[in-house]
């Protein structure tokens, strides 16, 4: 595939071939080596535009591997930007407790309303991103700009309840990549390859609330509470260039429908203008109607299917304690072993390490397996992608325990920091084994699906944002995580539940196929 055709499908791309373009233009010669079209017979002598064949240098599937690579980690980094906007104003708690007088809990408001925007944003985008007119591309570049403006007029101001409101904005306008990252990962990489693309991405995810305050730790102690904010922005700033240059587009109905027009307008035949199609023109679906089905959709699914009820429920679950980390650490770290912010902040590099292990452990795993992910998707044993999360569930609970039980100035800090290493590793392969298990599991509806977790896991962690601080201030460090640790090992068993049985709860969905 030519560098340039990659880049005219980008937004900019495509934004100069529109206003060069003249309904009575004939083709250029580049666009005649790469337009295509397959004929239909029906009775309205259709032209159905379609790739040119399993090779077609336009498909995304066929891209070269350095172009994936970039696509991949361009959305990846911009993924962990947004996540890490959670976390780093959590340095900021006390400067802001002192200027506007408010307490604690209500500070919390900050996180846990980033956290619920987040959450609701590809509720609304990820419809968006499939319908074949838009693509992938503008929500994503759109709305990251607008995620970049409420960054800079955050580190402006001084209103409490504006920043409260803002923040729930900025979390809403920075989260198309959070449902929709995986599905552009699926545009371009094969069954086979998707597991080592989610690595890389899900790293980024998982590692960017726990590099957060550490980011902001310093610069808060020199500067002042509204400097994360900026923080945000200049880390946003080249993100959004690079994608409004540099991003192809990945939508393979999109990138069809592009094909079809350029195809109408070179042709000086009226009746072709007519007749040649794309795809998603032939039976096109109202948005209303796509998007009501996104939103009901997950709730239907996980209501009739238990196995997908079970993965939405268990993520949800252990990203809340995730999140409930922010006021545990405090606690611990702060007040039982008296550590400065910025060694508070450094305690966070645990999860990014217990991370970093399970990520090179599980990709060991994926290089050795015997049987390749295209050939479970093929004879339908999805649930062989969930066998690495067997062992790897069980690390939840036991780091949780270890982290609830040691927390106490008589035993050195770095043993339940240990704890929290061994509940990262594990959480993070069990979300790589459920990332991989939901899209071929029901393939028609990946967005619907990826939104709804996207969204339970983020409501869930609001809540425990603003509940686990009372109950770790009435119950204490150590019972309050021991009592979540207790919940967790419920999730060992409905893992080997659904490894074993999920086949026939899905065959007996009537969602399946």
């Amino acid at each position: 595939m030519k560098p340039s055709s990659w880049l005219h499908t980008t937004v900019v791309g495509q934004a100069v071939q529109y206003c060069m373009s003249r309904p009575d233009s004939p083709p250029a010669e580049d666009d005649i080596s790469i337009e295509y079209a397959k004929e239909e017979s029906s009775s309205e002598d259709i032209t159905v535009v379609d790739w040119d064949g399993p090779d077609d240098p336009e498909n995304p599937q066929n891209w070269p591997s350095l172009y994936k690579a970039w696509v991949t980690a361009l959305i990846s980094v911009y993924s962990f930007v947004v996540y890490c906007g959670s976390s780093i104003v959590v340095p900021s708690y006390e400067g802001i407790v002192m200027q506007f007088g408010t307490s604690h809990h209500v500070v919390s408001l900050v996180l846990a309303l980033y956290v619920i925007g987040y959450g609701a944003g590809p509720l609304i985008f990820s419809p968006i991103s499939e319908v074949a007119s838009i693509g992938r591309n503008p929500p994503y570049i759109i709305s990251f700009t607008i995620f970049l403006i409420i960054s800079v007029v955050l580190s402006t101001i001084n209103n409490f309840p504006v920043i409260v409101v803002l923040r729930f904005f900025q979390g809403f306008f920075g989260s198309p990549c959070l449902a929709t990252g995986g599905a552009s990962i699926q545009d371009i990489y094969s069954w086979n390859s998707v597991p080592y693309a989610f690595i890389a991405w899900v790293s980024c995810i998982y590692c960017g609330p726990a590099l957060g305050p550490l980011f902001a730790s310093k610069i808060v102690d020199t500067r002042s509470w509204h400097w994360p904010f900026w923080e945000i922005a200049m880390m946003a700033a080249p993100i959004c260039i690079l994608m409004v240059f540099l991003l192809p587009e990945t939508y393979g109905e999109t990138i069809l429908l592009h094909r079809a027009r350029r195809l109408r307008r070179q042709s000086t035949n009226s009746h072709n203008k007519r007749t040649i199609l794309a795809p998603s023109e032939l039976k096109p679906i109202p948005f209303t109607t796509h998007l009501r089905e996104t939103l009901s959709r997950p709730i239907e699914i996980c209501i009739k299917d238990p196995a997908i009820g079970f993965t939405c429920f268990y993520t949800s679950f252990i990203y809340a304690i995730y999140y409930s980390f922010f006021e545990a650490f405090n606690l611990v770290y702060m007040n039982t072993y008296h550590m400065s912010l910025f060694s508070f902040s450094l305690i966070f590099v645990s999860i990014v390490i217990g991370c970093v292990i399970a990520a090179v452990l599980y990709a060991a795993y994926l290089f050795r397996r015997p049987t390749s992910q295209q050939a479970l998707v093929d004879s339908n044993n999805l649930e062989a992608c969930l066998f690495p999360a067997l062992p790897a569930v069980c690390f939840t609970p036991i780091g949780l325990f270890l982290f609830a039980w040691t927390a106490r100035e008589s035993i050195h800090w770095i043993v339940p920091t240990i704890g929290i290493a061994l509940y990262a590793g594990g959480t993070f392969v069990t979300f790589q084994g459920i990332l991989v298990y939901l899209p071929p599991s029901y393939p028609q509806y990946v967005a619907s699906l990826l939104a709804g977790n996207d969204f339970a896991r983020s409501a869930t962690a609001a809540v425990f944002i603003m509940v686990t601080p009372y109950m770790y201030e009435d119950l204490g460090i150590s019972k309050g995580v021991t009592i979540l640790a207790a919940i967790s090992t419920l999730g060992i068993l409905g893992m080997f539940v659904i490894w074993k049985y999920g086949a026939r709860m899905r065959a007996r969905s009537r969602f399946a196929g």
